[in-house]
């Protein structure tokens, strides 16, 4: 049996899958998302890096086909039966579509009406191709069980709440390793190591870390350098407890601040309440980016701003852990009570190279918009 969550959790979120499935006239759907998998069973592999599919039907039934190395992986970690779990056999010149439709067959599913979903790392180009040419009647149906997670349940939304704690853990350990001549390796070291030593996963993505013009980046990049008598580190990471995420992200000053790096922290501040602000359920998620863009655009910084100022937190895996939908110019998206969202007011001017980034992880309700981090923004210069 899974250990995250109680069998009639995943019950629940079965039958709610049974009825969207009925909504939208399917007989079943072929799952490819990892997340969905997790989901709906508790199934928690890397292995999706490879072809598997899950078989979820209109009567509820979840068959999985996979590889060998997954098989205990599924029978130890998710509420599939053990003859539910089906191996595809691999040699030179194998064909898993081949094996999805015999399993199909078995099922008595060759000539129903079936869904698919595309938006996943799950399923490459490749085989997409192939899969497409093997059931030439597929609909796509990416979104279904990835709406369906939206709406997080009082022990999901614990999971965020313990993940949001790691992620507070890795904000102390960065300040205490943070200094004149530290290594930027040793930073995400400790930062890492606060996330495994209180029980938590790798996070969906790498933890980004940049220091002095690097600070400018949002991504990661390979190679690490000194930190500076004056300097700045931006960094974005997040606590991930059973995959469940609540990223952060903040500029550190070695030294002191700039006059404008005050002025760039100011602004993020305000943009970020101006965003929470704007966090209700039922409001589109364009609100919020708006109130991003209307706060900087009036401090000046314009230029130096994203085109999106946020998105979605859920469990999620690899490559990265941002879970749609974004927080974006006009996204008519509204939002639902109990959503988990990362906000990030980020300014990157690379007229100056000066950086200031500040964000954390929300809780929606109907009460007001709930920050998830005990930390409170502020400006570090240490």
């Amino acid at each position: 049996m899974p250990h995250h969550f109680s069998l009639k959790e995943y019950q629940n979120r079965v039958s709610r899958a049974q009825s969207a499935l009925s909504e939208q006239g399917l007989d079943a759907i072929l799952l490819f998302a990892p997340e969905s998998h997790f989901w709906l069973t508790g199934y928690d592999t890397f292995g999706f890096a490879l072809f598997q599919c899950m078989v979820l039907s209109k009567s509820g039934d979840i068959h999985l086909l996979t590889r060998r190395p997954d098989r205990l992986q599924a029978q130890l970690t998710s509420t599939l039966p053990v003859d539910h779990v089906h191996v595809w056999s691999e040699w030179q010149g194998a064909d898993p579509l081949a094996d999805l439709s015999r399993l199909l067959a078995e099922l008595g599913m060759s000539d129903v009406k079936l869904g698919y979903e595309s938006k996943t790392a799950g399923l490459t180009d490749y085989w997409g191709h192939q899969l497409r040419n093997t059931f030439p009647n597929l609909a796509d149906y990416s979104d279904l069980i990835s709406d369906l997670r939206r709406d997080k349940s009082d022990a999901e939304i614990a999971m965020h709440r313990t993940a949001a704690a790691l992620s507070d853990d890795a904000l102390d350990a960065a300040l205490s390793a943070t200094k004149v001549g530290a290594f930027e390796g040793d930073i995400l070291a400790e930062m890492q190591g606060a996330v495994l030593r209180g029980g938590g996963d790798y996070a969906g993505n790498e933890f980004i870390l940049g220091s002095g013009q690097r600070a400018l980046l949002c991504r990661s990049a390979s190679g690490r350098r000194h930190l500076s008598a004056q300097d700045q580190l931006t960094i974005e990471w997040s606590g991930a407890y059973a995959r469940y995420h609540a990223a952060m992200m903040q500029t550190l000053i070695i030294g002191q601040a700039s006059k404008q790096h005050r002025r760039m922290f100011a602004a993020a501040n305000e943009a970020l309440t101006a965003c929470e602000a704007a966090i209700c359920p039922g409001a589109p998620m364009g609100d919020v980016f708006q109130a991003h863009a209307d706060t900087f655009d009036a401090h000046g910084f314009q230029h130096a701003r994203l085109q999106a100022c946020g998105y979605g937190m859920g469990a999620v895996f690899a490559p990265i852990w941002v879970d749609f939908p974004m927080f974006y110019e006009g996204n008519p998206q509204t939002m639902r009570e109990n959503q988990v969202f990362f906000l990030h007011m980020i300014l990157m001017d690379d007229i100056t190279g000066e950086a200031m980034c500040l964000g954390h992880s929300v809780l929606c309700s109907q009460g007001g918009t709930e920050r998830l981090s005990r930390h409170t923004p502020q400006l570090f210069e240490l």
